[in-house]
C-alpha cells in the first residue's frame, strides 16, 4: 500500500510524537526533564518503516513549549489522535507502527526512574495512550 504524506502531514506526525515526549518531560517531578526528553527522542529516532523516516527530523516550526502542561496537552493530544486517523486511512500497519513507536518512547522516558513512574507520569502515559486509541 502506498502512503502519501504531505509536508504538513509529516509535521503533524512529528509534532504528535515529539509532543508526547515533551508532555512526559513537562510532568517530571524529579528534576530530570532533559534526560526524559533525550531518552524519548532516542526512541523516536530509532523507529523503522515510514514512521521512522518521518521521525528522523525534529518538528521544526512546531511549538512544543507552553505556559502550562494543560496548554501543551491541548496541542499534543488531539494531534496524536489526528496522526492515528491519518495513518489508519492510508496504511493501518503504519498506524500500528506509529502507536507502538510513541508508546516505546514514553516508556523509555519513564524508564529513567528506578522503579515505578511517578503518579503524574503514569497519568500522562494514560492520557497519551487514550489519545492514540481515540482514532
Amino acid at each position: 500500500m502506498s502512503v502519501t504524506l504531505t509536508d504538513q502531514d509529516k509535521l503533524n506526525l512529528r509534532t504528535a510524537a515529539y509532543g508526547a515526549v515533551a508532555l512526559m518531560a513537562a510532568v517530571d517531578g524529579t528534576g530530570k526533564p532533559h534526560r526524559i526528553a533525550t531518552d524519548g527522542s532516542i526512541a523516536l529516532s530509532s523507529a523503522t518503516g515510514l514512521v521512522g523516516h518521518v521521525l528522523t527530523d525534529y518538528p521544526k516550526g512546531s511549538d512544543l513549549v507552553g505556559n502550562s502542561v494543560a496548554e501543551l496537552a491541548d496541542r499534543v493530544l488531539p494531534t496524536l489522535t489526528g496522526a492515528m486517523i491519518l495513518l489508519k486511512k492510508q496504511d493501518p500497519a503504519e498506524a500500528d507502527n506509529f502507536r507502538s513507536t510513541v508508546i516505546v518512547a514514553i516508556e523509555a522516558a519513564t524508564r529513567t526512574y528506578k522503579g515505578k513512574p511517578t503518579p503524574t507520569m503514569a497519568d500522562m502515559t494514560r492520557k497519551i495512550t487514550q489519545a492514540l486509541d481515540a482514532a
